[in-house]
């Protein structure tokens, strides 16, 4: 980080939760029963699996995400969160099974044209293109860019209102994402943190319908997990549907609307955040996998155990 950077402000909560709201009420008669069915959903999953030589990665019966919601995607380390993130995005090829987004088939369907479709992605180690510039990452989320043809390219009253088009947009996400003053710097300045708002704010610029971020606070400093948070719960109020992946349970229990967890690629629980934390599955799945958890598994492990013996307690 420049000695002359300033950490900017935390971007808050969203200030209104209307889109909290609006999907607290349609989940609200959801079954918790993994594999549930949901009331609008923009993915749905059927039979995925994936093999690596003798073991299985992913054995996913069937998986609905809900429109608008957020949706965590949590387990221990191993149960094949990422795996399913690679394949309903196209990074991955499944070894069975067929997805839809928004009514329309993915099976088969290439990373490039997933994006373009309205889903797009972060990694839980950033992509950002270290050698060229803050604003010129940005550049190149955006869709519909006639400059990319050869032709057209050679013409630039062709391109050039489009490209104004497209810096005003990445100006007004940076701006928002506190990056403005990194502008013209080079990526590759970027601390951890900025690099992961820098990724989110270039999923942006296509303006997706869907965003899924994989262990978004993963390396991020204190001091900007805040307005991570924040931009995640403005991305709902926006009506944009999230799914991630993540280990900071803290995040999941105050952002998310709905959790879905795995353990040995299997999905063993969904529902609301209070109550998959108490579920018997989810304290198996983390208990069988104590080893490999860290210092937020470990809490979710406590809280669960509390409330399962606070529930029997009360039978």
């Amino acid at each position: 980080m420049s000695a002359d950077y300033t950490v900017p402000e935390p971007v808050p909560f969203a200030t209104t939760t209307a889109g909290r709201d609006r999907v607290t009420a349609d989940l609200s008669h959801v079954a918790r029963t993994p594999g549930v069915i949901k009331p609008d959903a923009i993915v749905v999953a059927d039979q995925v699996t994936r093999h690596f030589g003798g073991m299985t990665a992913v054995d996913v019966a069937h998986l609905e995400v809900q429109r608008g919601a957020i949706t965590a995607l949590i387990g221990p380390n191993g149960a094949g969160k990422t795996t399913l993130f690679n394949l309903l995005t196209g990074f991955d090829r499944p070894s069975t099974g067929t997805w839809s987004f928004d009514n329309r088939s993915l099976s088969g369907v290439s990373a490039a044209r997933v994006a373009r479709s309205g889903m797009v992605r972060t990694f839980q180690l950033t992509k950002a293109l270290s050698r060229m510039t803050v604003i010129e990452n940005m550049r190149l989320g955006a869709t519909h860019q006639p400059g990319e043809n050869l032709f057209t390219a050679l013409v630039p009253p062709l391109w050039r209102a489009r490209e104004k088009e497209i810096t005003e947009q990445a100006e007004e996400l940076l701006a928002r994402f506190k990056l403005d003053a990194k502008r013209d710097d080079y990526a590759g300045s970027l601390s951890g943190g900025q690099r992961k708002l820098l990724e989110m704010a270039r999923a942006l610029m296509s303006r997706p319908t869907m965003v899924m971020l994989d262990e978004p606070m993963a390396g991020v400093n204190p001091a900007l997990t805040q307005s991570l948070l924040g931009h995640i719960q403005s991305l709902r109020e926006d009506g944009t549907t999230v799914l991630f992946v993540e280990h900071d349970m803290h995040m999941v229990r105050h952002i998310s609307d709905w959790v879905v967890v795995m353990a040995e690629g299997r999905i063993v629980a969904e529902g609301p955040p209070e109550d998959v934390m108490a579920d018997q599955a989810v304290i198996d799945a983390y208990l069988g996998a104590h080893h490999d958890t860290d210092l937020g598994d470990d809490a979710l492990l406590e809280d669960g155990i509390e409330r399962l013996e606070a529930k029997e307690q009360n039978r």
